[in-house]
């Protein structure tokens, strides 16, 4: 036996037991509902196993809550609240979490803003404080302010010359108008300059509240010792935030966009109908997408673009769920001059879907690979499981979700699956590409 055979065989019985004890794993999750004697919610998985703490928690309210002419607000906060906060300067604050090994991490959303903290379990106390001076009291001091909004200006105008980038923003527009979606999130260079230090101040103040945050933790802590950590993080934010109120939208369907630029590479993407999470047909929506297009090398888009032609390195389709607005998108790039035959490739696929449907066989494949598929992507690292815990509670899927979701992808049926597909695709997609101009 050569040595790359036993490596094979090595790397395969690793990735076995990998997959087993995730498998495992997602059955033996015990998630506890934690209220504090504040009223904030949150969800827990206690685990000693090692001494480490992972929280993650959402606030309604992302970037389309950016006023009118300074989009850009809500990203440029969320880069600002580990710039210093209290007493501690940006190079005091930073210095203090690396001096202690703690993590703190936020992220500017479409419709929630977002953020981490990993810590050992002796310093949770002061871990969980520097959160809260985060986010209860940032400094926003103009030099850091200034830096931040340098950065992120320098950002935008990187994008201008990235091709997909260019791409996104016309998609965006194209399917979303005038709604802010339609919105770069870093904004634009007029936008990121007209934000004023009020601006921001005000920004926070709209959108962080006890009210709206969804808290995930996981961990080495009982549920006694967060309960009292919760109330000290988060108690002192307002009870109520203060958002505007973003309307639904449907995206733009039928609409063809092509970009002319000399690249060596051009981009396409579909847009066909979606829908929203809680749809009861969700799962029979998700099995279909993932069979045409879902990310594996086994999907039919995979299969016809780049394995029997060529075309491409990668192709994929997937299931976007937002608060307002939901779709189904395809993409792919291609070289310049194979842009045509790769889009006509595209749309024979998605008419093959809607009037073939799929087999029995590829339908119990899928339900195989979905099923399995979720532990080991989101239930591998404490703070993946966090994040989880967040999205139980966004999202409404329940505390039982982790261990009712087998059943319910097994409840899917063929003709489920196929009506989706019908439902879904008989339409004609909006299509934006990016490329030389057609000779």
């Amino acid at each position: 036996m050569n040595v790359m055979t036993v490596l094979y065989r090595v790397n395969a019985l690793l990735a076995f037991l990998t997959v087993a004890t995730f498998a495992t794993f997602a059955h033996a999750i015990d998630i506890q509902e934690v209220k504090s004697k504040a009223g904030i919610e949150a969800l827990l998985v206690e685990d000693y196993t090692l001494p480490i703490i992972a929280v993650s928690f959402a606030f309604e309210g992302g970037v389309t809550q950016d006023p009118d002419g300074k989009e850009g607000t809500v990203r440029l906060l969320s880069a600002l609240l580990d710039e210093g906060a209290g007493d501690l300067d940006s190079s005091a604050f930073r210095a203090k979490l690396e001096e202690l090994g703690i993590s703190i991490g936020f992220s500017a959303g479409g419709d929630r803003f977002s953020g981490s903290l990993r810590t050992i379990r002796d310093d949770r106390e002061v871990a969980f404080d520097m959160l809260r001076l985060a986010l209860s009291e940032p400094r926003f001091d103009e030099d850091a302010i200034e830096r931040m909004r340098d950065a992120i200006r320098n950002s935008i105008i990187r994008a201008k010359a990235d091709p997909s980038a260019i791409a996104g923003i016309k998609l965006r527009e194209t399917i979303f108008l005038d709604h802010p979606y339609a919105r770069p999130s870093q904004g634009n260079e007029a936008s990121i300059d007209a934000i004023t230090r009020e601006d921001i101040v005000a920004m926070h103040r709209n959108i962080f509240s006890s009210g709206t945050v969804k808290v995930g933790v996981v961990g080495a802590i009982s549920v006694d010792e967060l309960s009292s950590l919760l109330d000290k993080t988060f108690g002192g934010l307002p009870k109520e935030a203060n958002l505007r109120t973003i309307p639904l939208v449907e995206p733009q369907l039928g609409v063809v966009e092509s970009i002319d630029m000399a690249v060596p590479n051009a981009s396409i993407s579909l847009v066909f109908k979606g829908l929203s999470r809680d749809d009861p047909d969700f799962f029979a929506a998700h099995l279909m997408n993932h069979i045409l297009g879902g990310g594996t090398f086994s999907s039919r888009l995979y299969t016809e673009v780049r394995e029997k032609r060529g075309l491409a390195y990668g192709v994929s389709s997937s299931i976007v769920t937002r608060g307002q607005s939901n779709y189904l998108i395809a993409g792919t790039s291609t070289r310049a001059e194979n842009k045509d035959e790769a889009l006509d490739v595209l749309k024979k696929e998605f008419a093959r879907m809607v009037e073939n449907g799929v087999t029995q066989d590829e339908l119990d494949k899928a339900k195989k690979y979905v099923a399995g598929a979720y532990a080991i992507s989101n239930l591998d690292t404490s703070g993946k499981i966090a994040r989880v815990l967040v999205a139980l509670q966004t999202e409404n899927l329940g505390i039982d979700y982790i261990d009712n979701r087998i059943e319910q992808i097994d409840a899917v049926t063929l003709d489920d699956v196929n009506r989706m597909a019908r439902e879904l695709l008989s339409v004609e997609p909006t299509i934006v590409t990016l490329g030389p101009a057609t000779q």
